[in-house]
């Protein structure tokens, strides 16, 4: 069967149409764009890394970070900036403090400048939203509090907020002591001056404060969800500069992605699970109004709310439930595995603190009218966070054109602000700055910073500052409170100084200490 000339021939012409069509459009997302954005920031002495075809900067990073990765910080020194963003360091030393580079066709303006920071993360024209995540990234957080805007950010946001603040953090206290006493008990299991890893034993506990406080559960109820997160936040950490390309990627699947889906649907499974076990038991008790005091309770009785427009959905509960199962024990055993690090080292200020908790609490367990009190282990620990950060990279995306100080930036625009370069820059901090000094705190995080608030922002800033902060650090304070009533600890010489990025900050191989 042969088909008519006219027919062929309009075939053939739309075809042609479709290829040039396709043509423009890669044109232009490949070469046309980049090159006008090159161009406009550019004229404003922003400049950066040749932006190469498809690939943009990709390759070079993962290059140099791979190198960087290779061996470990000698001489246990503080100076990680390096090491853990080394492409950032680099080119922030060649191309000046705000500089242009290239996630594939994308621009990515790295900012390290406190007073654009803060105009960025202050956020008061609303033209910087949250920066849109990478497939692996939606996976491990959905559309949690994390990654949406508007009305539906405010409505989660408020959830948050009254679950993790004022009496509600007080009424925790107890779960979190509870918690620690069962580390402890762990503990003595270890002979005098055996190792233990510091950042495995804070991953346990924390898993179950969280698990308890927000959840009603034991970290072994939840221990599934928790692995499979970790196993998600690994996938997307280690895809987070792989370019894919969305069309071939629906026919053409990776094995990362594969079990990405996999981890995705068995992690959805699970916490449907939880929220069903909790509906259950509210509906057989004849209380149903009565969803529980904590987290998944407020998220359950939102979703019931009588009031429509405060509803929030059922993929709603499951997105906040995956996001504060990662985040509510990520920045806390990270802050006190990097914390007990650096007391190891410095023990004479590990006897500082040990002497003020043990002034203020005797052998009794820490309450919270006194937490407060700890003036020298806040100091302890703001040296920590600022050294350490759990958090090294915000990110924001330039909604509509927006003038920030002389910068005129377009929209489209991707914003990087890494919070390891300004926690270590010297011009901010002296030419001490890789050293460990809370003494820096002595007199508040205002006077450390002279009044410059972008100079230290370890749980962001704004309105979409980290959420959990004051529930992470009560934790942490509890936590080493307890520890130090108990134990001197000293660093193993078994211990690799590793630090890397692994969405926060971890010891790539722990951290070992003996107790004493």
């Amino acid at each position: 069967m042969s088909w008519p000339v006219d027919v062929v021939m309009i075939l053939s012409s739309f075809l042609g149409l479709f290829s040039l069509f396709t043509l423009f459009k890669l044109f232009h997302k490949l070469w046309w764009s980049p090159t006008r954005m090159h161009r406009l920031m550019s004229s404003q002495g922003i400049k950066g890394p040749p932006y190469r075809l498809i690939h943009g900067n990709t390759k070079e990073i993962m290059t140099m970070k791979k190198q960087a990765m290779e061996t470990p910080i000698l001489g246990l020194s503080h100076d990680i900036f390096p090491r853990v963003q080394p492409h950032i360091e680099s080119w922030v030393n060649k191309y000046g403090k705000n500089y242009l580079q290239w996630y594939g066709a994308e621009a990515q303006l790295v900012v390290t400048e406190p007073e654009l920071i803060k105009e960025i993360l202050n956020n008061r024209d609303k033209a910087f939203p949250k920066f849109e995540k990478n497939a692996f990234a939606v996976k491990l957080f959905g559309d949690g509090i994390l990654n949406v805007e508007g009305e539906k950010w405010a409505k989660l946001r408020k959830l948050a907020n009254h679950a993790f603040h004022g009496e509600r953090l007080n009424a925790m206290v107890p779960e979190m002591i509870s918690g620690v006493e069962i580390m402890l008990e762990r503990w003595k299991q270890h002979h005098q001056g055996k190792e233990i890893d510091v950042f495995e034993e804070f991953r346990l506990l924390t898993s179950d404060v969280i698990s308890k406080t927000a959840f009603g559960s034991s970290y072994h109820k939840g221990k599934d969800i928790f692995e499979m997160m970790a196993r998600l936040a690994l996938l997307t950490s280690k895809n987070s500069f792989k370019l894919s390309i969305p069309i071939l990627s629906k026919f053409f699947r990776t094995s990362d992605e594969i079990e990405s889906d996999k981890l995705e649907k068995e992690t959805r499974s699970s916490i449907i699970e939880l929220i069903k076990e909790r509906e259950e038991k509210v509906i057989s008790s004849g209380e149903e109004n009565s969803f529980g005091n904590d987290y998944l309770g407020s998220l359950i009785k939102a979703h019931h709310d009588p009031d429509k427009k405060q509803r929030i959905s059922v993929d709603n509960m499951i997105d906040e439930c995956k996001t504060f199962y990662f985040a509510g024990q990520e920045t806390t055993k990270t802050l006190l595995a990097w914390t007990v690090l650096l007391l190891a080292i410095h023990t004479d200020w590990q006897e500082q603190v040990r002497e003020e908790v043990l002034t203020l609490f005797g052998q009794q367990n820490p309450n919270p009218d006194s937490i407060a009190k700890l003036k020298k282990m806040g100091m302890v620990f703001n040296e920590s966070l600022r050294l350490y950060p759990p958090a090294i990279t915000f990110k924001r995306k330039v909604e509509r054109e927006t003038r920030v100080g002389k910068l005129i930036l377009p929209a489209n625009l991707n914003v990087h602000m890494s919070t390891l370069a300004l926690h270590h820059d010297p011009e901010l901090w002296g030419e001490d700055v890789h050293e460990f000094k809370p003494e820096r705190f002595s007199q508040g995080v205002a006077h450390a910073t002279n009044n410059n608030p972008a100079a230290f922002f370890p749980f962001g800033m704004g309105p979409r500052n980290c959420v959990g902060s004051s529930f992470a650090l009560i934790e942490a304070k509890i936590a080493l409170s307890m520890i130090l009533q108990r134990h001197a600890f000293t660093l193993s010489p078994a211990y690799v100084h590793t630090p890397h990025q692994l969405l926060t900050l971890h010891p790539q191989h722990g951290i070992q200490v003996r107790l004493h």
